[in-house]
């Protein structure tokens, strides 16, 4: 039987949303596991290794799942001996050679290609503006571009910055760090990472592109140095090298060029130390040698220290203070000092409570409703028809999310509920019209449902514009979804669903 263009496109798209969401071949049937974090001080990272990869073998031996990761690790890294390990992923080889792995965090594969906002995948949220200060929108841009930079080069991927603005005109940037919590949020995003490097009065060199060619990050150019007991804890000190740019080095030479020397049983240096700012905040004083002396020289080494009560923790957060230094100097420091307006956070078993019922919501609900059509009608094949519509438009509206990796957060899924409501709407009213006495013909009756169908979509779509910018954008994804359902729906699913009608209609008259 021909089904016609309406159904086949149905089925098109149908087919084609699943696709999108499960992947080809579906991801259910993939091996390995996901990088989620890595260290970015590590060999591996600097090899090209990323989060997003799929860790397929290890050393040659298969990886299936986190079971089979953690069996490959302890087999062949033993603690305390340096071995050697050659991780195999969908991109590419990478090889390690030490006794003890840097941070690297693995998940299972996802079964699909949806992305959960932190509603139901858990972290951190925050709402940004300037201080004192109302942003353009290419300011803002910028800023978020910035931003972006930074937090990756922190080692942070699974993140979004994105511009909003609320309906006054407002522009403010919102982030979303999966896995974060508001402390981490904050100490990330709170200060504005100003560094400057002086001697004396007079600035050496400033963190970005303009002054700084490239900063050390790898096992031989950054190093903690050593530990010491400190009064009720340890100290560690840690150094990195940097290369600057010829006009920071000509600065550098310049402005030492006069500066007397000092002699001394440690050493000759100059009387007058590199002083190292980040935020006006003295964080370290470094001795020059009197070899630089009006020396033009890219290549010096920075320093610094962190503490904690244990050797451990002061190694810990040694490496986290070399690491925000880092990658201040990559990145240099944002062009605003900020505020956080608004600071939330999820936790991931509250997100899966969350979609538990969620899915036992929707599957009660269809029940529901199909039941009573087939109550109202008596109909079985148009209730059946009534009911794979329905379903049919919550695929193609998560493959239509896949498709744009949007993330689907309660707001978003309250939109695909209110879709798929407006769209059982509909369908009733298209029933309603094909069994009414009226002396049309069925394909009548259908445009005359239609006209009622439209108009409806044409002022919801309306109504739904503004919330894309209510609440500073975090409406947005109700409203995005909400608009994706109802299009759907009147462009796909109830033609679809029209031409089914039309179909049994005919086949009852023969």
């Amino acid at each position: 039987m021909k089904l016609g263009f309406r159904i086949w496109l149905l089925i098109f798209v149908l087919i084609f949303s699943l696709i999108l969401i499960f992947g080809l071949p579906p991801k259910v049937f993939q091996s390995g596991v996901v990088v989620t974090d890595l260290d970015s001080n590590s060999s591996l990272f600097d090899q090209g290794l990323r989060s997003g990869e799929i860790i397929t073998s290890i050393n040659d031996k298969p990886i299936k799942n986190l079971e089979s990761y953690s069996e490959a690790i302890s087999l062949n890294l033993v603690p305390g001996v340096n071995s050697s390990l050659i991780f195999s992923t969908d991109k590419g080889e990478y090889s390690f050679y030490g006794s003890k792995l840097p941070n690297l965090t693995v998940e299972e594969i996802p079964d699909t290609n949806l992305k959960l906002g932190l509603d139901l995948a858990g972290g951190a949220r925050a709402l940004i503006k300037a201080e004192n200060k109302s942003l353009s929108g290419s300011e803002l841009n910028d800023l978020v571009q910035i931003t972006q930079n930074r937090l990756n080069a922190f080692g942070l991927t699974d993140l979004t910055v994105s511009p909003v603005s609320d309906l006054s005109g407002n522009n403010f940037m919102l982030i979303e760090i999966a896995g974060a919590t508001p402390k981490d949020l904050r100490e990330l995003i709170s200060e504005q990472g100003k560094f400057e490097a002086k001697i004396g009065n007079e600035t050496v060199f400033v963190g970005g592109k303009r002054d700084i060619a490239s900063v050390g990050r790898d096992a031989q150019n950054a190093r903690i140095e050593g530990c010491n007991e400190d009064a009720g804890g340890y100290i560690c000190r840690f150094s990195f090298s940097v290369t600057l740019s010829p006009e920071a080095a000509e600065r550098h030479a310049e402005i030492t060029k006069d500066i007397p020397v000092n002699v001394t049983p440690e050493g000759n240096y100059l009387s007058k130390k590199l002083d190292l700012y980040l935020d006006d905040n003295l964080v370290d004083s470094l001795l020059i040698s009197e070899g630089l002396k009006g020396i033009v020289t890219t290549q010096i080494s920075i320093s610094g220290s962190g503490t904690g009560s244990t050797e451990e923790a002061a190694i810990s957060d040694t490496k986290n203070q070399m690491k925000k230094l880092q990658t201040i100097l990559i990145t240099g420091s944002l062009p605003y000092k900020l505020e956080i307006i608004k600071l939330d956070t999820i936790s991931p078993l509250l997100g899966e409570e969350f979609i538990k019922f969620i899915l036992i919501a929707g599957v009660a609900a269809i029940l529901v409703i199909s039941i009573t059509v087939f109550v109202r009608y008596r109909k079985i094949k148009s209730s059946i028809a009534m009911v794979g519509t329905s379903v049919s438009e919550l695929v193609i509206i998560l493959g239509v999310a896949a498709l744009i990796q949007w993330n689907l957060d309660l707001p978003s899924i309250a939109g695909i509920l209110a879709g798929i409501g407006t769209g059982i709407d509909d369908v009733i009213v298209l029933m309603d019209e094909t069994a009414s006495k009226v002396v049309l013909s069925i394909g009548q009756k259908i445009k005359r449902a239609f006209a009622i169908i439209l108009g409806a979509y044409f002022t919801s779509l309306v109504s739904l514009l503004p919330l894309m910018w209510a609440g500073a954008g975090l409406l947005k994804g109700f409203a995005l979804t909400t608009i994706i359902g109802i299009s759907v729906g009147v462009f796909i699913t109830r033609p679809a669903f029209g031409e089914m009608l039309r179909r049994f209609s005919n086949k009852e008259q023969n």
